[in-house]
């Protein structure tokens, strides 16, 4: 990858990241399926708006509106509600972990299913690295989430494999500009959504929360949602599928750095341990330090 890439990868990861901020506010008074709603609704809505203010036309994706939807089911709708399902059992150190397979899922199917995103030792070992390093990072948390039902542990599981079979979806539509992608995704999940979260919710106290939460869902929405996937799609673009799924190794770092930073939590040493397991996996990823010291022996 160039260094802007990796510049977007950690960009994108901290902002990922800060997304459990926002979260941890918004959950504690709207129910999770309509959160996701909302996230989706208004980040659709804002980026609606920028594209009639940068003069871009949403019309570049009505060709590929079936692709759209089924990138929304894959991206979105699917691994969101895996995910909230298998939290329902499991502890949150288990379920980062699960997550944190998804470059492994996305580097297979990229090899089976692409010509230009073929496995490489370097690869693989990085990809190992990184998913070993956040196991560490979790330390006592993994441990404890151990148990739990075979049936959620799938659940996170499947929802690793949607997000890496979402990315062999999105490298179809390189010639669309990823602002009108991610507009076209947001919009299509707002669909399938909408009459999910009527049909379980009803339309009862949805916008009953109080004022700090609906500036948590802000963020949410706006930073986290779309401009995230704004810079998520140019990533896929310019650096490929596997290299974009990196990203989840990096968020479970930036939410322990956040965390440390903003809230008074204490850095533990084993968080700085995993920490290091992951960067060495990246490095390893990149091939360039080694590209460099086989070049000088």
């Amino acid at each position: 990858m160039s260094l802007k890439s990796w510049a977007m990868l950690v960009l994108l990861g901290a902002i990922w990241g800060g997304s459990f901020f926002f979260a941890r506010v918004a959950v504690a008074e709207i129910p999770p399926l309509t959160l996701v709603l909302f996230r989706v609704a208004l980040a659709a809505i804002a980026l609606h708006v920028y594209l009639a203010a940068r003069g871009l036309s949403f019309r570049l994706a009505l060709p590929y509106a079936a692709g759209f939807f089924l990138l929304a089911l894959l991206n979105n709708v699917i691994p969101f509600s895996l995910i909230f399902a298998g939290q329902t059992e499991l502890g949150a150190g288990l379920a980062s972990v699960l997550n944190a397979t998804t470059p492994f899922w996305t580097a297979l199917l990229a090899n089976s299913l692409t010509t230009d995103e073929k496995l490489t030792w370097n690869k693989v070992a990085g990809i190992l690295l990184g998913i070993a390093g956040t196991a560490i990072m979790i330390g006592p948390g993994l441990v404890a989430g151990l148990g739990g039902p075979v049936w959620a542990k799938f659940a996170l599981v499947g929802a690793s494999v949607s997000y890496a079979f979402a990315l062999m979806v999105a490298k179809r539509f390189k010639g669309v500009p990823p602002t009108v992608v991610a507009t076209a995704q947001l919009t299509a999940s707002t669909v399938i959504m909408l009459p999910v979260v009527l049909a379980v919710s009803g339309d009862e106290d949805l916008f009953s929360a109080g004022g700090h939460v609906w500036a948590a869902v802000a963020g949410l929405a706006l930073v986290s949602t779309a401009f995230a996937y704004i810079l998520y799609f140019r990533l896929i673009a310019d650096a490929g599928a596997t290299n974009a799924s990196l990203v989840t190794l990096i968020v479970p770092v930036s939410a322990i750095l956040l965390g440390t930073a903003f809230l008074g939590e204490r850095l533990e040493p084993v968080e700085i341990l995993g920490m290091a397991v992951i960067a060495a996996g990246l490095v390893t990823i990149d091939g360039r330090l080694f590209g460099g010291m086989t070049r000088r022996s």
